[in-house]
Protein backbone atom coordinates (compact mmCIF):
# COMPACT_ATOMS: atom_id res chain seq x y z
CA UNK A 1 0.00 0.00 0.00
CA UNK A 2 1.33 3.42 -1.02
CA UNK A 3 0.82 6.26 1.41
CA UNK A 4 0.99 9.73 -0.14
CA UNK A 5 3.32 12.16 1.53
CA UNK A 6 1.65 15.43 2.34
CA UNK A 7 3.67 18.51 3.24
CA UNK A 8 1.92 20.82 5.59
CA UNK A 9 3.40 24.07 6.81
CA UNK A 10 3.84 24.35 10.51
CA UNK A 11 1.78 27.22 11.82
CA UNK A 12 3.79 30.08 13.25
CA UNK A 13 7.03 29.40 11.38
CA UNK A 14 8.69 32.03 9.23
CA UNK A 15 10.82 31.68 6.18
CA UNK A 16 14.53 31.79 6.73
CA UNK A 17 14.72 35.56 6.08
CA UNK A 18 15.35 37.72 9.06
CA UNK A 19 13.44 41.01 9.12
CA UNK A 20 16.27 42.68 11.03
CA UNK A 21 18.67 42.17 8.11
CA UNK A 22 16.28 43.99 5.74
CA UNK A 23 16.67 47.32 7.55
CA UNK A 24 20.37 47.79 6.67
CA UNK A 25 19.64 46.75 3.07
CA UNK A 26 16.87 49.34 2.85
CA UNK A 27 19.16 51.98 4.38
CA UNK A 28 21.96 51.22 1.91
CA UNK A 29 19.49 51.35 -0.98
CA UNK A 30 18.27 54.81 0.10
CA UNK A 31 21.85 56.05 0.49
CA UNK A 32 22.64 54.87 -3.05
CA UNK A 33 19.50 56.55 -4.41
CA UNK A 34 20.44 59.76 -2.59
CA UNK A 35 23.93 59.65 -4.10
CA UNK A 36 22.49 59.04 -7.57
CA UNK A 37 20.17 62.06 -7.22
CA UNK A 38 23.14 64.14 -6.06
CA UNK A 39 25.04 62.99 -9.17
CA UNK A 40 22.14 64.02 -11.41
CA UNK A 41 21.90 67.41 -9.68
CA UNK A 42 25.64 68.02 -9.96
CA UNK A 43 25.64 67.03 -13.65
CA UNK A 44 22.81 69.48 -14.30
CA UNK A 45 24.74 72.17 -12.43
CA UNK A 46 27.88 71.49 -14.47
CA UNK A 47 25.91 71.51 -17.74
CA UNK A 48 24.30 74.84 -16.80
CA UNK A 49 27.64 76.35 -15.88
CA UNK A 50 29.30 75.19 -19.12
CA UNK A 51 26.38 76.48 -21.20
CA UNK A 52 26.45 79.92 -19.57
CA UNK A 53 30.24 80.17 -19.95
CA UNK A 54 29.98 79.07 -23.59
CA UNK A 55 27.36 81.69 -24.40
CA UNK A 56 29.31 84.45 -22.62
CA UNK A 57 32.55 83.48 -24.38
CA UNK A 58 30.78 83.41 -27.74
CA UNK A 59 29.22 86.84 -27.22
CA UNK A 60 32.69 88.27 -26.46
CA UNK A 61 34.29 86.84 -29.61
CA UNK A 62 35.71 90.18 -30.77
CA UNK A 63 37.80 89.80 -33.92
CA UNK A 64 38.26 86.05 -33.67
CA UNK A 65 34.88 84.81 -34.88
CA UNK A 66 35.85 81.37 -36.33
CA UNK A 67 37.59 80.18 -33.13
CA UNK A 68 34.62 81.48 -31.12
CA UNK A 69 32.22 79.42 -33.24
CA UNK A 70 34.34 76.30 -32.82
CA UNK A 71 34.59 76.87 -29.06
CA UNK A 72 30.81 77.41 -28.86
CA UNK A 73 30.10 74.18 -30.74
CA UNK A 74 32.58 72.36 -28.51
CA UNK A 75 30.93 73.74 -25.36
CA UNK A 76 27.44 72.89 -26.57
CA UNK A 77 28.51 69.32 -27.39
CA UNK A 78 29.95 69.00 -23.87
CA UNK A 79 26.60 70.17 -22.47
CA UNK A 80 24.76 67.60 -24.61
CA UNK A 81 27.09 64.82 -23.41
CA UNK A 82 26.67 65.80 -19.75
CA UNK A 83 22.87 66.00 -20.13
CA UNK A 84 22.81 62.57 -21.79
CA UNK A 85 24.74 61.12 -18.85
CA UNK A 86 22.38 62.82 -16.37
CA UNK A 87 19.36 61.52 -18.32
CA UNK A 88 20.76 57.98 -18.28
CA UNK A 89 21.44 58.07 -14.53
CA UNK A 90 17.97 59.52 -13.90
CA UNK A 91 16.46 56.82 -16.12
CA UNK A 92 18.26 54.25 -13.99
CA UNK A 93 16.62 55.73 -10.91
CA UNK A 94 13.17 55.30 -12.47
CA UNK A 95 13.65 51.81 -13.88
CA UNK A 96 16.59 50.28 -11.96
CA UNK A 97 18.15 49.30 -15.31
CA UNK A 98 21.28 50.66 -16.96
CA UNK A 99 20.70 50.39 -20.69
CA UNK A 100 23.70 50.14 -23.00
CA UNK A 101 22.31 52.22 -25.86
CA UNK A 102 22.61 55.66 -24.19
CA UNK A 103 26.27 55.02 -23.36
CA UNK A 104 26.97 54.14 -26.98
CA UNK A 105 25.27 57.36 -28.08
CA UNK A 106 27.26 59.36 -25.50
CA UNK A 107 30.48 57.79 -26.78
CA UNK A 108 29.54 58.65 -30.37
CA UNK A 109 28.83 62.26 -29.37
CA UNK A 110 32.17 62.48 -27.56
CA UNK A 111 33.96 61.04 -30.61
CA UNK A 112 32.26 63.52 -32.93
CA UNK A 113 33.23 66.32 -30.56
CA UNK A 114 36.88 65.21 -30.72
CA UNK A 115 36.74 64.99 -34.52
CA UNK A 116 35.30 68.49 -34.77
CA UNK A 117 37.87 69.84 -32.36
CA UNK A 118 40.79 68.27 -34.24
CA UNK A 119 39.51 69.40 -37.64
CA UNK A 120 38.99 72.93 -36.33
CA UNK A 121 42.54 72.90 -34.98
CA UNK A 122 43.76 71.95 -38.46
CA UNK A 123 41.66 74.58 -40.18
CA UNK A 124 41.83 77.58 -37.89
CA UNK A 125 45.16 77.44 -36.12
CA UNK A 126 48.40 78.97 -37.27
CA UNK A 127 50.60 76.76 -39.42
CA UNK A 128 51.35 73.63 -37.45
CA UNK A 129 54.68 71.96 -37.07
CA UNK A 130 55.03 68.57 -38.71
CA UNK A 131 54.77 66.84 -35.32
CA UNK A 132 51.60 68.77 -34.34
CA UNK A 133 50.10 68.05 -37.76
CA UNK A 134 50.83 64.32 -37.39
CA UNK A 135 49.42 64.29 -33.84
CA UNK A 136 46.24 65.99 -35.06
CA UNK A 137 45.85 63.48 -37.90
CA UNK A 138 46.31 60.61 -35.45
CA UNK A 139 43.69 62.21 -33.19
CA UNK A 140 41.31 62.45 -36.15
CA UNK A 141 41.90 58.83 -37.13
CA UNK A 142 41.35 57.59 -33.57
CA UNK A 143 38.18 59.67 -33.28
CA UNK A 144 36.80 58.31 -36.54
CA UNK A 145 37.71 54.77 -35.48
CA UNK A 146 35.95 55.16 -32.14
CA UNK A 147 32.82 56.58 -33.77
CA UNK A 148 32.70 53.79 -36.37
CA UNK A 149 33.28 51.13 -33.70
CA UNK A 150 30.52 52.53 -31.47
CA UNK A 151 28.15 52.84 -34.43
CA UNK A 152 28.76 49.17 -35.20
CA UNK A 153 27.98 48.37 -31.57
CA UNK A 154 24.77 50.38 -31.84
CA UNK A 155 23.80 48.50 -35.00
CA UNK A 156 24.57 45.14 -33.40
CA UNK A 157 22.45 46.10 -30.40
CA UNK A 158 19.58 47.17 -32.63
CA UNK A 159 19.55 44.03 -34.79
CA UNK A 160 20.27 41.59 -31.94
CA UNK A 161 16.67 41.70 -30.78
CA UNK A 162 17.66 42.64 -27.26
CA UNK A 163 15.17 44.86 -25.47
CA UNK A 164 17.57 47.63 -24.54
CA UNK A 165 15.35 50.67 -24.68
CA UNK A 166 15.53 53.87 -22.77
CA UNK A 167 12.98 54.15 -20.02
CA UNK A 168 10.02 56.29 -20.91
CA UNK A 169 8.61 59.04 -18.77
Amino acid sequence: MHVPVVFRPVVGTRPETDTHSLAPDRFVRWVIIGIEYAIVASLLLVASFVLVRTVIAFLRFGRSFPPAVVAAIDGILVVIIVLDIAHTVFGHLRSSVFPVRPFLVIGILAGVRDILSASARLTLSNPLSQRDFNDTLISLAVGVGVVVFLLLGLLILRFSGQADHEPTG
